[in-house]
C-alpha cells in the first residue's frame, strides 16, 4: 500500500496540518465509500478534493448545488444533433472520478436523491440506456454548518449513505502561519503531480478486500454498532450498512498502515468518523447537550475489545 500512503503525503503538501483528515479521505477512496464534510467556509474542502483527484492523476469535476439545480444537471442529458438526426447523450459532472457536490444541502430532495442514486448504484439510466460511472468514483459533498436558511438537510437514510463524515476545522497558528507563506505567489496545488493513477487506485480497492478481519473482530464491529442503538441517549442507532462501512473502512485503514490483518485499534479509529453521523439522538439528549461523538467515546469504553484477536 506504499501507493496509498503516497496519495495522502501529496495531499499533506496542499492541505497542511491535518494529516488525520487527509488519511480518512484516502481511507474513504479506498474504501470505494463517499465522503461528507461539515465545516465552515475557507477551510479548504474544495481543495481536498482538488488534491486527492489530482493525486490519483483522476478526473475532477464540481458541481455547485442550488434549489435550481436540476437532477440533469448532474446526471446529463439527451440533445438533438441536427447532423445526425439523433439524440446524443451528453455527460453531466459525475462523470468523474472526484465529484465536489458542493452545499449539497441547498439542492432540492429531488436533486439529492438523483446524485445518491449514482453514488449507490455508480451508473446513470437515461431513456432506457445504462451509463457505468468512472472507476473509481468519489463523491466530496460539502455542507456549511453555520448557514442554515433556504437549505434542505440531508435525511437519515441519504446520510447513511456516506461512509464517511469528517470536519477539517481551523488550522493551527503556525500552520495558517505556512499557508501564508507558501500561497505568496502560488498555490501549492499547481505543483502537485499524480503519484498514481485511476486504475492503481482500483487494484488498491480490490486489496482491501483481502485484508484479514478475525472473527473476534467482526463481533466486536457488530457489538459496538448493536451498542449504538440500545444506547439511552440515541433514537436511532446505526444500521448493519453502519457494520460493513466500519469493518470496509478499518481494512482500508489497516491497508494504508501496511497491514494485511485488522486490529481492534483500527476499528476504534474509524468508528467517529463512520459511526457519528448515523445517529439520531433523543430530543431531551439533544436538549442536556449530548452528540453523537460522546456517544461513540461510550460506546468504545464500553464494549470489551476482543484481546484474542488473530494477527496473521
Amino acid at each position: 500500500m506504499d501507493a496509498a500512503r503516497q496519495v495522502a503525503e501529496a495531499v499533506e503538501t496542499v492541505i497542511l496540518g491535518k494529516s488525520d483528515v487527509v488519511r480518512l479521505a484516502v481511507v474513504c477512496l479506498l474504501s470505494n465509500g463517499h465522503l461528507l464534510i461539515e465545516d465552515i467556509p475557507g477551510v479548504g474542502k474544495t481543495m481536498l478534493a482538488r488534491a486527492l483527484s489530482r493525486s490519483i492523476g483522476g478526473v475532477f469535476k464540481r458541481a455547485q448545488f442550488t434549489p435550481d439545480l436540476l437532477p440533469a444537471d448532474l446526471t446529463g442529458t439527451a440533445i438533438f444533433d441536427q447532423r445526425t438526426g439523433n439524440f446524443e447523450f451528453r455527460e453531466g459532472p459525475v462523470f468523474a472520478n472526484v465529484l465536489l457536490a458542493d452545499e449539497i444541502n441547498r439542492a432540492t430532495p429531488k436533486t439529492q436523491s438523483a446524485l445518491l442514486e449514482c453514488m449507490e448504484e455508480r451508473q446513470v439510466s437515461h431513456d432506457g440506456r445504462t451509463y457505468q460511472l468512472p472507476r473509481p468514483f468519489l463523491v466530496i459533498a460539502t455542507e456549511n454548518v453555520v448557514e442554515y436558511q433556504g437549505t434542505f438537510p440531508l435525511p437519515e437514510a441519504q446520510l447513511d449513505r456516506f461512509l464517511m463524515r469528517l470536519s477539517l476545522g481551523y488550522p493551527d497558528h503556525d500552520n495558517e502561519v505556512a499557508i501564508l507563506t507558501r500561497q505568496m505567489k502560488e498555490h501549492p496545488i499547481t505543483r502537485l503531480s499524480p503519484v498514481t493513477d485511476p486504475d492503481g487506485i482500483a487494484r488498491l480497492q480490490a486489496a482491501v478486500a483481502d485484508v484479514h478481519v478475525d472473527e473476534s473482530l467482526k463481533d466486536y464491529i457488530v457489538r459496538v454498532v448493536e451498542a449504538t442503538r440500545s444506547h439511552p441517549a440515541v433514537h436511532l442507532g446505526a444500521s448493519p450498512r453502519g457494520s460493513l462501512g466500519l469493518m470496509r473502512a478499518a481494512q482500508a485503514y489497516a491497508a494504508v498502515e501496511g497491514r494485511n490483518f485488522l486490529i481492534p485499534d483500527d476499528v476504534k479509529a474509524l468508528a467517529p468518523a463512520v459511526l457519528c453521523h448515523r445517529l439520531v439522538l433523543r430530543p431531551d439528549a439533544r436538549a442536556r447537550g449530548a452528540t453523537p461523538q460522546e456517544v461513540i467515546d461510550e460506546v468504545l469504553r464500553a464494549v470489551p475489545v476482543p484481546l484474542d484477536a488473530e494477527r496473521v
